[in-house]
């Protein structure tokens, strides 16, 4: 019968019987010829195959619920519209009808909301805030299967932010920027292990260049800083040279408003002037910022104007905000606090005092009823003047500083903004400050390895002056001598590295000369090689040094400049090369030591946003001493005054409540009596002036010009842990004001000092430096 069995006869095919030798489990029915079951003992288990989900069109609205619920409720977070419809594209088409009925689509938002916060994103989840929502949920979709987000594959398990996520849109220029720290293996970014962590902290060093810096702007509607959406340029539009002054305006005037002396009391509330009579706490503190186009018509009253300090085309004082400009007559203005900082052109200060409306403005072509965006007239008598309240760091990002816990705080701040693109302080401080007290703090108790927390601070290192490097070997020297657990983590090298900018010419050798000053440096520097392998050389240049001196011949430059060319520096490199290689331990696990040439100013790091040093090299106190305004010392009485001179600045003192705190000498010498010095009271003058500014050069483009786009480089907003101005106009000294570490190194070698070697040391874990001397 063509072969075939009889009926009844069962059917054994020869693929049966190798699949029955090949697995251990036989058929269903063997008798009926089942074929196995697919399951083959002893192979790794794979994940299912991804389930085909049937998208939906999920209105906004619908979602809006669960969507407050996980991201305002449980993480803090606010929504907008816009990020809400793409959120609702998002789960209709990958969660499907089972969105609700399964909990689909509260587990994604939370995954989302996790994803946000560690790529540094703000308050506000949108894009263009600090993070990309686009970028995130496609890095989440690709991880999703069957509507439900695979475990393990979209936060990181390491806490790393930077070898976990990649979330910037290449597509705009909105950015944030990871830094490339070293992995920790802690399973929880909150309450993890950090015994896996580099206990070398150097490791957890970065430096931030100016050009480098993520460059956000204030967004006053938004109240939010917003990273630039245009690509920036050495040649921008003139259009970028108005918001650099509007964005400065912005960030001042926020600062203000959340200032407690600007928040107006439910109780007590007066329409009167700006100072009210009052001897209550409440009325004294309440302020109240007059625009100065609402002055007109308002002839004889006071008024309390914030606005930017600039000279008018008549040569004349004036006032200018975003509403209009004033003439400002400050003959009989008292400085608050008296003899306590600098007033110049360039600067946000606040006035108060008088408007006198006249009928035209002397030297101006508007009239008195001239509009909004223009000068008005008559003018305003200052009766006194100072500059905006200096806000702490803490308060800032919001974070508590009460026994320097840095606990979150859940008011105000700036917290999830990533200013430098290392991390927010809300994102990466907590875990940071776990691994930086591991560090830093690891081998206290033990003799044999305590912690390495110093750096060394030296500036106006001219190569071309032989007594320099004489005092260079000095320093260098004295630190080799020591152990390694005391050699510092980083030494900062200044400029002028030449007292003359020679590489503008006349005569003097040009670019070969300057190499051959650097050549120079190298063979100093091979003389300790222990310390160029266990040390990070950080350079920043000065106004003599190329490639700008080469049009400014000595004068001013456009900051921020780059970096010095590596056309001269390539034996200082190869200093260190030959010093890493000749170490005498291969395998060990710390850090080799290089030379960073970055950018003036720039920006040092350590431990993500826990501690922010900025180095700034200019001779910030001549300026200000050619550029100044002098204020009056004598009052005009005004009959329709309605509070007296010393009313207004006793309340104007509220206002100036810091003081910057002088080295324990000047403590010492003011418990026994005696008077600071002079020195103490100029540095004191300076920092106050600028911190009070939040900003490194508040003076007019013609006198310190700026590169319009990468002026945001330039702000002290946040405060930083530490600030380096070197000055080498200035005395050296260590104050700290209002959180803020400020220090002056000076010159290595002092005018009129022989054989003196001046430079200063500075402790991170204390935020604390000390002028060291010695003499060689």
């Amino acid at each position: 019968m063509n072969g075939k069995p009889p009926a009844g006869t069962p059917i054994a095919p020869a693929t049966l019987k190798d699949s029955a030798v090949s697995d251990s489990l036989p058929s269903s029915s063997p008798a009926f010829g089942t074929p196995v079951r697919p399951v083959r003992i002893g192979k790794p288990h794979t994940l299912p195959a991804k389930t085909s989900i049937l998208p939906i069109l999920l209105p906004p609205s619908t979602l809006r619920p669960i969507a407050f619920r996980t991201f305002t409720r449980k993480h803090n977070l606010t929504i907008t519209s816009t990020a809400l419809q793409t959120l609702a594209s998002f789960v209709g088409k990958n969660c499907g009808s089972g969105w609700r009925e399964e909990g689909l689509a509260e587990r994604v938002l939370d995954e989302v909301a996790k994803m946000w916060k560690k790529a540094g994103g703000g308050v506000i989840v949108e894009d263009g805030s600090g993070a990309s929502l686009k970028a995130i949920l496609q890095t989440l979709e690709s991880s999703m299967s069957g509507g439900r987000v695979i475990a393990g594959k979209t936060t990181g398990q390491d806490g790393n932010t930077a070898r976990t996520h990649d979330l910037s849109d290449s597509g705009t220029s909105v950015n944030t920027v990871h830094p490339t720290f070293p992995a920790v293996s802690d399973g929880n970014d909150e309450d993890g292990d950090h015994s896996n962590a580099s206990l070398d902290p150097r490791k957890w060093i970065k430096i931030v260049g100016a050009f480098d810096q993520p460059q956000l702007v204030y967004n006053a509607n938004k109240k939010h800083f917003e990273a630039s959406t245009s690509k920036p340029s050495l040649f921008p539009p003139p259009s970028h040279r108005t918001s650099l002054f509007r964005d400065r305006y912005n960030l001042v005037y926020q600062l203000l408003l959340r200032n407690e002396s600007f928040q107006t009391s439910s109780f007590g509330v007066s329409s009167g002037p700006s100072f009210p009579r009052s001897s209550t706490v409440t009325a004294q503190q309440s302020f109240k910022l007059t625009p100065i186009a609402n002055l007109l018509g308002r002839s004889g009253t006071s008024h309390l104007l914030l606005g930017l300090l600039s000279v008018s085309p008549a040569g004349e004082l004036s006032l200018s905000d975003l509403t209009g400009s004033i003439g400002l007559d400050l003959s009989h203005a008292r400085a608050v606090p008296e003899d306590g900082a600098w007033f110049a052109p360039g600067m946000i200060v606040l006035v108060d005092g008088i408007y006198e409306e006249e009928e035209s403005v002397k030297g101006s072509t508007l009239g008195g009823n001239s509009g909004v965006g223009g000068a008005i007239g008559g003018r305003f008598v200052g009766i006194s003047i100072c500059g905006p309240p200096c806000e702490r760091r803490e308060v800032t990002i919001g974070t508590s500083s009460r026994k320097g816990s840095g606990d979150l705080v859940s008011s105000g701040g700036f917290g999830w903004v990533d200013f430098l693109g290392v991390g927010s302080e809300r994102a990466q401080g907590q875990r940071m400050r776990k691994i930086m007290t591991r560090c830093l703090r690891y081998g206290q108790n033990d003799k044999q390895d305590p912690s390495r927390r110093t750096m060394a601070i030296m500036s106006e290192v001219n190569l071309d002056n032989v007594k320099t490097l004489e005092a260079l070997k000095k320093v260098l020297s004295i630190y080799n001598d020591l152990p390694l657990s005391e050699l510092p983590l980083v030494f900062f090298m200044i400029g002028n590295f030449v007292r003359d900018a020679v590489i503008s010419g006349g005569g003097r050798g040009g670019s070969i000369e300057y190499k051959e000053y650097f050549d120079s440096l190298a063979l100093v520097l091979s003389e300790f090689p222990l310390v160029l392998r266990h040390s990070t050389f950080v350079f920043v240049p000065g106004d003599n040094d190329p490639w700008a001196s080469a049009f400014s011949a000595g004068a001013a430059t456009a900051i921020p400049r780059e970096a010095i060319p590596e056309l001269f520096t390539s034996r200082v490199k190869r200093a260190f090369s030959t010093a890493n290689h000749e170490s005498e331990s291969p395998h060990s696990t710390d850090s080799p030591g290089e030379a960073v040439w970055t950018s003036n100013p720039s920006r040092l790091c350590m431990f993500g946003p826990v501690h922010e040093i900025v180095v700034f090299r200019d001779d910030i106190s001549g300026r200000l001493r050619r550029s100044a305004v002098l204020t009056g010392t004598e009052a005009v009485t005004e009959p329709d005054i309605e509070m007296s001179e010393s009313d207004r600045t006793a309340n104007m003192d509220s206002l100036q409540s810091g003081k910057p705190q002088e080295p324990p000498v000047e403590e010492q010498r003011q418990r026994t009596g005696e008077n600071p010095s002079a020195a103490m009271l100029a540095a004191r003058k300076l920092v106050k002036t600028v911190l009070d500014q939040g900003h490194m050069s508040p003076f007019p483009l013609t006198s310190r010009p700026v590169l319009w786009d990468y002026a945001s480089s330039l702000q002290l907003y946040p405060l930083p842990t530490a600030f380096v101005l070197a000055d080498a106009e200035a005395a050296p000294f260590a104050i700290t004001y209002e959180g803020c570490h400020v220090m002056n190194p000076g010159r290595l070698v002092p005018e009129g000092n022989k054989n003196l070697a001046s430079w200063i040391e500075y402790d991170v874990l204390k935020n604390r430096g000390r002028v060291r001397e010695e003499r060689y």
